[in-house]
């Protein structure tokens, strides 16, 4: 197995290795995030690889995302917006594993549209590999939306990424899904036929612009009204993302918006944005992130 390279996405709770041959993904490794590591990211990122160095030695490893984080294995300064793909490349840190050359690809460092500051650290690999995919992308201007745990709603102008703003909107969900009362009202046993009805209700809910006076309505709907728990956990989802997708809206002007992501995720928020009148095209994250990977290659 010689002549050939790993690329990696190593984030907060996932790391996805790939083998590249001849230009070509041809296998996959998932291991721990780098919040989640019992070692050093050098011995987790040995124990990825174990199988295929057995049968050769890569010629080279490229990973980004929380890896050059401060909490990371090496920390690799963020490139200043306006970036281009150019400028993320030159931005790059070097270390070695065990002789094998590592390259650690930066984040972006920019400001949002009421001008306070933002990072990212992965998801501009995902950019730049949808701009390699859509030839549409490099030309006039676009905004892109990341959705996950942190979303990112991104301003691209001619290839260029201009600026963008980080919304916290996975993590909000997953704290008032697991450590609040919010969808633990419903009584055992309960039919879970209304739980597709839940995230329409929540989007319709999160029109009016008042998240805040409408979370516990989550709760109350179970209560008083005999909705489900999986409906409410469904309506809650509805109404985050559709208030993301309201505050987002009003700082970016756009007619359409490109999705990049797990397609389950950018389904609902193509959903969302069509109850906002907005047009959506999506990208499939994991071949984003892998094309921005593997672009490096070709970057001058």
């Amino acid at each position: 197995m010689s002549g050939y390279r790993v690329v990696g996405d190593w984030g907060t709770s996932r790391l996805r290795l790939f083998r590249i041959v001849d230009g070509a993904a041809v296998e996959r490794v998932v291991g721990p995030g780098i919040a989640g590591l019992a070692t050093t990211p050098a011995d987790a990122l040995r124990a990825g690889l174990a199988d295929w160095r057995r049968e050769g030695e890569p010629d080279m490893i490229r990973l980004c995302g929380m890896v050059g984080s401060r909490n990371g294995w090496l920390e690799t300064p963020y490139v200043e917006c306006p970036a281009t793909a150019s400028a993320w490349r030159a931005g790059a840190a070097a270390i070695d594993l065990d002789g094998i050359p590592v390259t650690i690809m930066p984040g972006l460092a920019g400001t949002t549209p009421r001008n306070a500051p933002d990072v990212m650290r992965g998801e501009e690999t995902q950019i730049f590999g949808a701009i390699a995919i859509d030839p549409a992308l490099r030309r006039g201007r676009h905004l892109l939306a990341l959705p996950g745990t942190h979303g990112k709603w991104v301003l691209v102008d001619e290839g260029c990424v201009m600026g963008f703003q980080t919304f916290l909107t996975g993590e909000l969900f997953a704290l008032l899904r697991d450590h609040s009362m919010l969808t633990r009202a419903a009584s055992a046993g309960e039919a879970n036929a209304d739980e597709g009805e839940g995230f329409a209700a929540g989007l319709a809910r999160s029109l009016d612009g008042d998240l805040l006076g409408s979370l516990f309505e989550t709760r109350a709907a179970q209560l008083r009204a005999g909705r489900s728990a999986a409906w409410a956990l469904e309506f809650l989802s509805g109404l985050i993302i559709g208030s993301e997708i309201a505050g987002a809206l009003a700082a970016f002007a756009a007619d359409r918006v490109g999705l990049i992501g797990d397609p389950a995720l950018t389904a609902r928020y193509a959903q969302a944005l069509a109850a906002h009148g907005h047009a959506t095209t999506a990208y499939d994250g994991d071949a984003c992130a892998l094309a921005g990977l593997t672009l490096l290659e070709t970057i001058a």
